[in-house]
Parts: structure tokens; sequence; C-alpha cells
């Protein structure tokens, strides 16, 4: 994952951008009837615009297909593949045959060296890709003449199909520029939707429509991304008509339910907010301080008070109505188990009420993003509910770029969450061997079962042995918590109400650019 894509929403922090921001020229903010161009309010930008760097991995993106994509469903569909992969009876074999009379932006058309160009790019280890582990299956890809590729894979990888999302870059345009620093992570060519015509860092993205696109052009023909960061202000502007539409905190949402020109679409999700706890840290470190917070927190209450009931508690990374979480591992806050626990373990009632052992007081910092009002309030909630227990959470607000290096010793008010398979989204939150690499594991998570039940379920084709797996994950996480985890958040979205075809999918943790209401923004329609 790329920085920026934490940033978005732990993902996945962008450069605050005041109200003064104006839309975009001859956008169709506050016009009223204006549907051939948009203007949204995201969180974030990304850092880079290439896949070869992560951008667009999960799908979704204007820019870039995938040989498939997901449906509203989530169920995989052909996009730059004719058809779904015919796969090998052992597994290892994955062919691909390409779409008919596809072109780049720039009138080149589609061959399977792209594909074979695109996977082997993002598979060098010189390539700054922190989401290379995710291809880990990957034995071999090659080209069988100018429309088939075929990937060769070094176990059985139940989930592979969903990873051929990621987005695929033309080889004679990426290829002689050095992945990390070219060119095409701003001037990116693609076979997607739509084009970038220009990029404001810090404060916009404005896409046109590829009128050669092979699904059809679009109908919205321009599409402006405004990056404003702090909640407060996304919500102001487009109460003011600068904005179409914007991703909000759901009590800001709540405000416009009275305006008869905005509809508000809401997303169920798996992303979740979530407190780190380093394992260097002399407090956090200790397990008992882990198992007392996990014990001591008020989900339902943090659910109920600052996501107005859009949401669900977190009892682990998997959201409780997903078909592998574990059942009977759902908890309510227990004030007098968290104050055992932390009695047998030595750390006794001190001064002001805080609990101390060896001379070690048990406090630590919790650091969230500036700007973030939903994780502020989980953060300060949190707080409230450690001191209970006698543990002492000092909030501290910040950038990510004065987040990132502390990380490794203080707490973060994080968010993951991946949708489709477990081991999306759990391996490189959980695995050890991920321990400190960037934004993965960020707690420096080491269990030895959690990494077997890891591998297993990555390397295993059997349906009852991949849930086997995954089932002792999640009791050992109650077991050994490396992280607290709070709450599941449901994603909510208000847009002016004029045109068709908006829905939205289970999101992802990352989210504004690729998601919500505009994951299928090709197939608006303008209201009649």
């Amino acid at each position: 994952m790329t920085v920026r894509r934490i940033r978005t929403a732990a993902a996945t922090a962008a450069i605050l951008t005041g109200v003064a921001a104006c839309s975009a020229p001859g956008s169709s903010a506050g016009s009223g009837d204006a549907v051939d161009s948009v203007v949204i309010g995201v969180a974030s930008e990304p850092d880079t615009l290439s896949p070869l760097l992560g951008y667009g991995k999960d799908g979704n993106s204007k820019i870039f297909d995938g040989l498939l994509a997901r449906d509203v469903d989530l169920n995989l569909r052909p996009a730059l593949a004719k058809a779904l992969p015919e796969v090998a009876a052992d597994g290892l074999t994955y062919t691909f045959t390409l779409r008919d009379g596809v072109k780049f932006s720039d009138g080149e058309p589609l061959t399977s060296a792209d594909v074979v160009f695109t996977y082997d790019t993002v598979l060098d280890a010189n390539t700054n890709n922190t989401s290379r582990n995710e291809l880990d299956a990957i034995k071999d890809v090659r080209a069988d003449g100018g429309d088939k590729v075929i990937f060769t894979l070094k176990y059985p990888y139940a989930p592979f199909a969903g990873r051929t999302v990621l987005p695929i870059v033309p080889a004679h345009v990426a290829r002689g520029q050095d992945p990390n620093t070219g060119s095409f992570n701003t001037k990116p060519v693609g076979t997607g939707p739509y084009v970038l015509a220009a990029w404001s860092k810090g404060e916009k993205l404005t896409f046109k429509a590829n009128p050669g696109y092979w699904g059809g052009a679009p109908k919205v023909k321009k599409v402006t991304m405004a990056i404003i960061e702090d909640d407060n202000v996304r919500a102001t502007r487009l109460r003011s008509g600068d904005l179409d539409g914007a991703i909000l905190p759901p009590n800001l949402a709540a405000t416009f339910k009275n305006d008869k020109a905005k509809k508000t679409h809401d997303a169920k999700t798996y992303d979740f907010r979530t407190v780190t706890l380093p394992q260097e840290n002399k407090v956090t470190g200790d397990r008992a301080i882990r198992r007392a917070l996990d014990a001591a927190v008020d989900r339902q209450a943090m659910v109920d008070k600052i996501l107005d009931g859009a949401g669900r508690p977190a009892y682990g990374p998997l959201p409780v109505d997903d078909p592998w979480f574990a059942k009977g591992i759902e908890r309510e806050q227990d004030l007098a188990k968290a104050r055992r626990i932390l009695d047998q373990a030595g750390w006794k009632t001190g001064e002001g009420g805080i609990r101390a052992k060896d001379g070690q007081r048990a406090s630590f910092t919790l650091l969230y993003p500036s700007g973030d009002k939903v994780r502020q309030e989980h953060a300060l909630a949190f707080a409230s509910d450690a001191k209970k227990a006698g543990i002492e959470v000092k909030v501290e607000t910040g950038t990510w770029e004065v987040i990132e290096p502390r990380m490794k010793n203080d707490a973060v008010l994080a968010g993951f969450g991946s949708n489709g398979d477990p081991d999306y989204g759990l391996y490189t939150l959980l695995h050890s061997s991920l321990a400190g690499d960037g934004f993965n594991n960020m707690g420096r998570y080491d269990d030895a079962i959690v990494d077997r039940a890891l591998d297993t379920g990555r390397r295993s084709s059997d349906q009852a042995t991949r849930e086997a797996a995954y089932d002792t994950l999640q009791q050992e996480l109650v077991k050994n918590p490396g992280y607290t985890f709070l709450t599941h958040i449901d994603h909510v979205y208000v847009l002016a109400d004029r045109w068709d075809g908006l829905t939205t999918q289970v999101e992802p943790h990352e989210h504004g650019f690729a998601s919500g209401p505009w994951w299928n923004l090709e197939a608006w329609q303008p209201k009649k």
C-alpha cells in the first residue's frame, strides 16, 4: 500500500485544503442542472498514479483496467480479459485471453506483453511496491501470442483470480523509466474510462472522459477530485455548492437529511478503526496491558455515540457479518476483567489511579491524524475507557509525516480492512515477516500461531482447512491482541441528486478515489 492510500482513513493524510479553494472552472458544482461534469470532495490524494507502485491495486481505478474487475456484489467479471481465467486442475496455472480491440488512451493497442511487463515490474525487488507480497504465489508470467497470458503459481492460491484486478500499464510508455521516479507516476496512460487532465498537488485532480474507452464513452465528461483532508471543511464546501458530492463522517452526513437536492449513499465496509500496540514499547508490549485494554473498551458505545449507529463493533479485523468471521469471539466491555488481568500481572494502582509495575507507569501515547474527527473521537473514547482500568493514554495529533517515524514506539489510531478473501487484508496486517514494513504490520505484531494460520490460509486450496486456519487466527488475537479493535465503520457519501445508476459496493478501508458511489462513474446516466 502506498502511504497516502493508508492515509485516506488511517490508509490510507492529504494536505488540508481551505474553504477558499474553489472547484474547477466550468465544473457543475452549484449549477443545479449540468450533469456532464462532477466535483467530488475526498480526504486525500495518492502519492502516485502508477499501478507499478500500488495505485489502483484493488480495482476500480478510473484510469486503468485489470484483467478482471468486480461488480456491485464483488463478484469477479471480465475486464481486459474476454472471460474468467481457465484454471488447471492442480490450481497452478491460470490462462487469460485478452479482449479484442482494446487500446490505451494514446491509441496504442493492448497486448499480452503489457500484462507481462506490469506483473514482472511489480514483482521486481527494485520496484518500491509495498504490496508485492500480495503476488507472492506467482512463479512466472508469460505471453502466449499477442492475446494470451499464462500465470504459473508456486503453490495453489485459492483467491488468486481476485489479484488480477491489478491495473495493466503500457510497456511502450513505462518501459525504460525508473518505476520509482519516472514520469509515469504523474502522467499515466491506461485503458480506463478516464484520462488524467491535470493534477494540482494538495488541491485537486481533474479527469476527462476517454472517448475511445472499450466499454463505451462515459456520459460524465469531466471529473474533479478536490483534496480536502478536514471533514468539517468538506461538509462546508458541499453545503455551499462548491462540491457536488463528498465522503463525510456519519454525524456530518446527517446534517444534509433535509436537503432535497442531495442524496445520501451508505456503504457497508471491511474498514475498521483500531489502536496499534507496538510490541517494542515497554507498556503496550506487555501482554497483560493489551488484554486489559481489549476488555476495557466499550465498542458498542463508540458505534452509538461516535458513528451515530453507522457501523458495528469490531471484535477483530473481520466484520461480524463476514462469512469468515469466527463465531463466539464477540465480547462486551468488562472493566472488572480488565482490572483483574492487571492485578494478576503485577500492575498495581498508584498515583492518580494510574497503575505501575517495577517503576514503570502504565502510560503511553496514542497518535491520530489531524483533521480526522472520527479518529479523534475514537482516540478520546479509548483513552477514557483505558483510564477506568488504570491505564493512562495520552492522545496527540499530527500529520502522517509526524506520525510515521513514531509508529515503532507509539500507538496509532489506525484504519485498515480489505474486502474479498481474508488473505488480502490479514497477511499484511499481522504477519511477523512484514513487521515495520512501512504501514504493513504497524504494531510489529509477532505471534507464531497467527503466522502459521496466515501461511496455511494463503497456501491451502482446501476450504475447510482455510476456514479452520482463520478461526484459529481470530481466536489467538483475543488471547494475544496486537491491536485493540474498536469499530467497523460504514462509509457515508452525500451527492447532488442529478444522476441515475449510483450504487455502492461493500468497501475496503481505502475509499474516496475508487470506491463510493463513483466506483462505477463511467456508468452514470443523467436523470431524465
